[in-house]
């Protein structure tokens, strides 16, 4: 009986870990989002990423003849995809930017377009005109916790005053 038990705790605990464990795409990133392990860098074209993800949010045309595909997931989802294209019309790479190193990367003085072109569109923009400044946001997932990250821009200039992270009051 002992033995038995054991088998059926062994086969639990290993159906479990195959159930849990995240899979990984193609290129070797943990699945994030259904479809990316269709993709495949250097292979699939700007047709595929389509196919897989819809229609982008934008599309960036960039100086080399690339393009970048934004798929932001909000408001209420909480990452943003940038799919890099190359002048070919060849998956380059992609990334979720909603991330702490991107956040980090926000710095005093950079501009709207600076700040829009790294995080994608932001899930709210809301204008504080008594302390000059407008503050757009964006839902993000920090280790199992949702909260918000704001980029506050002086309402004149449109370069960014400072930083913030909100907790997200009831998650």
């Amino acid at each position: 009986m002992a033995m038995m038990k054991s088998k059926v705790i062994g086969w639990l605990l290993a159906a479990s870990a195959v159930l849990l464990a995240p899979g990984c795409d193609r290129n070797g990133n943990p699945m994030e989002e259904f479809g990316l392990d269709k993709l495949n860098t250097g292979v699939s074209t700007e047709a595929d990423v389509r196919g897989v993800m819809g229609q982008p949010d934008s599309v960036r045309e960039e100086s080399d003849g690339g393009r970048t595909l934004e798929y932001p997931k909000g408001p209420e989802g909480v990452r943003t995809w940038m799919f890099r294209i190359a002048s070919d019309g060849r998956l380059t790479g992609y990334q979720q930017v909603l991330t702490d190193e991107n956040f980090d990367r926000v710095q005093k003085g950079m501009t709207r377009d600076e700040v829009r072109n790294m995080l994608g569109r932001p899930r709210s923009v809301v204008p504080f005109k008594r302390k000059n400044e407008e503050v757009w946001d964006w839902k993000y997932l920090h280790v199992h916790e949702e909260r918000l990250f704001n980029v506050h821009f002086d309402m004149e200039s449109g370069k960014v005053v400072r930083t913030s992270i909100s907790e997200i009051s009831g998650h």
